[in-house]
């Protein structure tokens, strides 16, 4: 009797054991950099873990780097719609135009040097002005963030003035990005990060605007020479981010679930984002100086040159979107006001 008990018991720990495991909702997360990049070890890793611990284990994350899953970058927005995989990390720029009032953070002087104050500031506007954008391709946000700034790259050019960019050719990967590289006089080339090693050996292009996060991953200190950023890392623009999943997919979890996700892109997530991305900036920059290359840090006076050529950039945006009848001087002012707003309060804590 007592044996048959045990198997009793035993059986039904099985059962019990596989209706967990039935229950294990899993999800696909794809990206496009390397797994060893600091996005995916320091920020995407840490984040599923974290919605793991949070669902009690009902959720197991599984990270797809570096397009494994097929596809290129610029299609990863698609692939999460289409429900092809559940979640993506992609940036917004690789689809222009396709998320309007999310690129106000984009711009130049809207975004001066402070990833983490911008995230809160999307998140603040997030519901009123950006959320409907998403939700009408079928996404729900997890977070949106920006990385620490849109620094110039060169093969062997020093800048110091933007009549030195002049004629050039810049990789960009957003349409705010070739904005930027043709108030300088300069040619635009549109180009997924992964492609730039190359090019860049090839002269395909002159430089980048891109973050200096980027030059391990990539090993961009053996194709370029110099790094150049504005006073107190001021950049010319920065590049917008989302991890997004799959709008049916979201409607289908459970409440509980929801909450894991909501609770791990909280306030306080988005500030270690914002750290995150400070940090693995001064590490890229370390490395490319470690490698012999040369950062150029713009003099107040040089800074303000380039801030000047920038207007136009933020007018040409604002004309852009008012024929899809967005108000975007209200967009610009409201974003500069809420980041200001942020990166004083951060300052205080």
């Amino acid at each position: 009797m007592k044996h048959l008990k045990l198997a009793g018991l035993t059986a039904a720990a099985v059962l019990w054991a596989s209706g967990a495991m039935a229950e294990q909702i899993t999800l696909k997360l794809h990206h496009f950099l390397g797994a060893k990049a600091p996005v995916q070890t320091q920020m995407l890793e840490p984040w599923a873990k974290h919605v793991e611990e949070l669902s009690n284990g009902k959720v197991k994350i599984e990270i797809y780097p570096a397009m494994t899953l097929g596809g290129r970058p610029p299609e990863l927005v698609q692939q999460v719609r289409d429900g092809v995989v559940d979640l993506v990390w992609t940036l917004n720029g690789y689809t222009p135009g396709l998320f309007p009032r999310t690129e106000v953070f984009e711009l130049p002087t809207v975004f001066d040097n402070d990833p983490a104050a911008t995230n809160l500031a999307m998140r603040a506007m997030f519901d009123g002005d950006l959320k409907q954008e998403y939700e009408d391709k079928g996404l729900e946000v997890m977070f949106l963030h920006a990385h620490a700034g849109n620094g110039i790259h060169t093969v062997d050019t020093p800048v110091h003035s933007p009549a030195d960019v002049k004629g050039m050719k810049l990789r960009t990967p957003s349409r705010t990005g070739a904005w930027v590289i043709e108030a300088l006089n300069a040619q635009p080339v549109a180009m997924p990060v992964p492609e730039l090693p190359q090019a860049l050996s090839k002269k395909v292009v002159d430089g980048a605007l891109i973050p200096w996060e980027i030059i391990p991953a990539l090993k961009l200190q053996q194709q370029t020479k110099y790094q150049i950023e504005g006073q107190d890392h001021w950049r010319l623009g920065t590049s917008i981010f989302q991890v997004s999943m799959n709008k049916a997919k979201w409607d289908s979890l459970p409440d509980d679930v929801k909450d894991a996700f909501r609770k791990a892109s909280d306030e306080e997530w988005l500030k270690q984002v914002g750290q995150i991305w400070r940090t693995s900036d001064d590490n890229g920059i370390k490395a490319a100086e470690a490698d012999g290359n040369e950062l150029i840090t713009l003099s107040a006076d040089e800074t303000q040159a380039f801030k000047d050529a920038m207007q136009p950039v933020v007018t040409r945006w604002e004309d852009e979107v008012k024929g899809q009848g967005i108000d975007g001087a209200a967009l610009v002012q409201k974003a500069r006001e809420l980041t200001a707003e942020e990166a004083k309060t951060l300052a205080g804590q």
